[in-house]
């Protein structure tokens, strides 16, 4: 459930507890005072009855007194039922029978205390309220032995309670009504600046670093906009110096290895002299020649390498496609290196892409010399190919690759066997023939083989186009 839809319901279920308890306390109250007021008339106005009808009693009674007693009670009463005891004789007017309604504890209440006194009880399936009092004699006050009971409905009080509770029930309604109304106001007070902080974020994390957001009031979140906008003020400057400081070690790579062409291409020249007459110098010259020889030769590579992985950084790099039958490109590559006796191929006819030729030599070169360099033959090369891309797959018999350096295969600088000497390669040419394969669109992948060894998989678009395009 959304912050929106939590807030809503939250209010709306405080705003229904509170209304419900102010219902069940508003009704008991209401219910009592009703009941009470009801009580306290109809037992003053029964009393005052009762008084005066006795003025002219005469004690013992008999039935037919009885009887005329409780006729001058209950004319007085409506809607009262009359129920006058004295010893074994019962008499009762006003209709009904209320004698059923009269309990024991009301009646050994009345004989007791010798006062007035009173019980609300159900009878019949309706709310009565009955009265009993004890009848004394005129002037001494002596109980004549003789009871009166009063038993009147209090159907009335009852329908003024429930007409009660209803207006306060349905009251609730519109309070509830009106609640949500407000707290889907106060949500969106409160959710209107957290979507915006949302949204922010989200550019900011898309690299949008110029994204603010507006502080508007004094409260949390405007605290925590402003927190927000300083974060990103310190972040956008953090990584514009980071981004300076990478410019400027590019510019500085990029320089320093133009500024090594020049030379290196003059020491390789003068290399190669030495390198051509050291079979007639001493032993010990011609074998400095030819390590002078063979390490200006590796510089001149890694110059040459970090030339062109500046060309990636600085975003210079650019393809010149062009319909290519990879099996004849591949062919070349190896033959160009010597490796065609080295390396067991199946290239099959008729595959054509449009691709950068000389990257796609590059990337072959970086593979094939990879496995030759740290695999073990047989080293197999295979060309395959589907509606839309090229694959081309080299694989070695050699130990493998660790899980480890299956992931850093790619980095550059990065050697699987840091015992290498660094005649064996920079550590560059594998993250170089990424770089073209993801300039094509492209990706080069690495798994182990169950037999020993580790594949390398090439995959590129025929089409020159990025997949899903």
């Amino acid at each position: 459930m959304k912050l929106r839809s939590r807030l809503v319901v939250t209010f709306v279920l405080v705003s229904l507890l509170s209304a419900a308890t102010a219902t069940v306390l508003a009704y008991d109250k209401a219910r009592e005072a009703i009941l009470e007021r009801a009580s306290t008339s109809a037992v003053r106005n029964f009393h005052d009855r009762v008084s005066v009808a006795v003025g002219e009693f005469d004690v013992p009674p008999d039935q037919l007194a009885l009887n005329r007693l409780a006729e001058v009670i209950a004319s007085g009463a409506r809607d009262a039922r009359i129920v006058v005891r004295y010893q074994d004789l019962v008499a009762t007017a006003g209709g009904a029978d209320g004698r059923s309604a009269i309990t024991a504890g009301l009646r050994d209440r009345v004989r007791t205390e010798s006062r007035s006194s009173f019980q609300r009880v159900e009878w019949n399936g309706a709310p009565w309220l009955v009265v009993g009092t004890p009848v004394a004699f005129a002037g001494s006050g002596r109980l004549s032995g003789v009871e009166v009971f009063e038993v009147s409905s209090l159907q009335d009080e009852q329908d003024d309670i429930a007409a009660l509770l209803t207006s306060v029930r349905d009251g609730v309604v519109p309070v509830v009504a009106f609640t949500a109304v407000l707290a889907l106001l106060a949500a969106g007070t409160v959710l209107r600046p957290v979507r915006r902080l949302a949204r922010a974020t989200r550019r900011l994390a898309g690299g949008r670093l110029e994204t603010r957001v507006p502080v508007k009031g004094r409260d949390e979140l405007a605290d925590l906009a402003r927190d927000f906008n300083e974060t990103a003020d310190a972040l956008q400057a953090s990584v514009a110096e980071l981004r300076e400081q990478e410019a400027r070690a590019r510019r500085f790579v990029a320089d320093v290895s133009h500024e090594l062409r020049t030379p290196l291409a003059a020491m390789t020249m003068v290399s190669s002299v030495l390198d051509e007459d050291a079979g007639e110098l001493p032993p010990d010259t011609a074998h400095a020649a030819r390590t002078v020889s063979a390490e200006t030769a590796e510089l001149a590579r890694l110059v040459d390498d970090l030339i062109e992985i500046s060309r990636f950084d600085a975003q210079a790099a650019t393809l010149t496609r062009q319909d290519l039958d990879v099996a004849e490109v591949l062919r070349a590559t190896l033959s160009t290196r010597g490796w065609t006796d080295r390396v067991e191929t199946r290239f099959p006819t008729g595959v054509r892409a449009r691709l950068d030729r000389r990257r796609l030599d590059v990337i072959v070169a970086n593979l094939v010399g990879n496995a030759l360099r740290h695999g073990a033959p047989p080293v197999t090369v295979v060309l395959r190919s589907t509606a839309s891309d090229v694959l081309v797959e080299v694989a070695d018999r050699g130990p493998g690759l660790t899980p480890e350096a299956m992931e850093r295969v790619f980095e550059r600088f990065y050697k699987a066997d840091t015992a290498r000497t660094r005649s064996e390669g920079s550590g560059l040419g594998m993250a170089i023939a990424q770089e073209n394969a993801r300039l094509h669109s492209g990706v080069i992948t690495v798994d182990g083989r169950e037999d020993g060894g580790a594949v390398f998989s090439l995959r590129l678009p025929r089409d020159g186009k990025e997949p899903g395009r």
